[in-house]
């Protein structure tokens, strides 16, 4: 068995790093309080000034609270919590907002769009006025995740609106979804892209935005390696492994190492990889990629037979 591309293992494949988070205690954002462009000079000339956080009032739904709900191994599920907090009529009318642009990707995830985008649509009238800029950035990045797999030629323009709109609200967080969405879809810029994202990491002190320094290493990487740029892939994959120990999961530092193993193949390094690929094995010999893995790089071996 080959291994994936890039843009194979996005959703709802296991490499989608960003999507396979434990909840958090540290999830508050941080204020985007840097003058920092979210948009590539030749997308977009004008780029965006990010704004500090609007005020309390608007009730910023925290994001442990969503990774609460969130079981990606499980949208169905996930899907019914997100529509069951949508519909609580003791909710504030962001959080039954926010969440209901989490039943959306619930729903994505499943196959059901359409449903999606109905729900998206709805949105809006939750409030008798504006919609707060968090929402509309949560809104059009669900938008943009759907249209990806729908009409990936729509996609673009809505997550660069969903990362002006986060810009806008003040929240990092979800300016680094948006960034990490357009690195894998918007052709031609991925790079740009990725490196609006790193940039906006550094300096940065909360663990669970930091936690974005793993996919956009890792994707970054899986760009270049399929572009052909091993060395360069190599030396993101190793920085999305330094990421994934500082601030991940098992499971992220297991993919991250698993790429890492998967790279060295490439670059003919093949006793470094399969070292690397066994060691990953004990921990989990029931990962089919890994087991792919070995199979390939001990494929023609001598047997003790022969």
């Amino acid at each position: 068995m080959d291994a994936p591309t890039a843009h194979d293992r996005v959703e709802p494949d296991r490499a989608v790093l960003s999507e396979l988070e434990p909840a958090a205690d540290d999830a508050a954002d941080d204020a985007v309080d840097d003058a920092a462009a979210v948009e590539p000079a030749d997308v977009v000339p004008h780029p965006v000034e990010p704004a500090r956080p609007e005020s309390a009032r608007l009730e910023p739904v925290e994001q442990a609270l969503i990774d609460r709900l969130w079981d990606f191994a499980d949208a169905g599920a996930s899907a019914e919590r997100f529509r069951a907090a949508s519909d609580d009529p003791t909710a504030t009318p962001v959080g039954r907002a926010v969440m209901a642009t989490q039943l959306a990707r619930a729903l994505g995830l499943q196959g059901m769009a359409d449903e999606g985008f109905q729900v998206l649509d709805a949105v809006p009238g939750v409030f008798d006025g504006d919609v707060p800029a968090e929402v509309r950035a949560r809104v059009a990045l669900e938008r943009g995740r759907l249209l990806v797999g729908e009409r990936p030629a729509e996609a673009v323009p809505e997550l660069t609106l969903a990362a002006r709109a986060a810009a806008q609200a003040g929240s990092v967080f979800l300016v680094l979804d948006a960034l990490h969405v357009l690195a894998l879809n918007d052709a031609g810029h991925e790079e740009e892209w990725a490196a609006e994202g790193l940039d906006l990491l550094e300096g940065r002190r909360n663990a669970r935005t930091l936690r974005w320094g793993i996919a956009l290493h890792h994707n970054l990487g899986w760009f270049k390696l399929d572009a052909g740029r091993a060395p360069g892939a190599l030396a993101e994959f190793e920085r999305a492994v330094e990421f994934a120990d500082r601030y991940g999961s098992a499971e992220q530092q297991q993919v991250a190492r698993w790429s890492v193993g998967r790279c060295l193949r490439v670059l003919g390094r093949t006793d470094e990889a399969l070292d690397l690929q066994r060691s990953l094995a004990e921990l989990r010999p029931d990962d089919p990629y890994v087991q792919a893995e070995i199979e390939a790089l001990t494929a023609g071996e001598p047997t003790i037979e022969a």
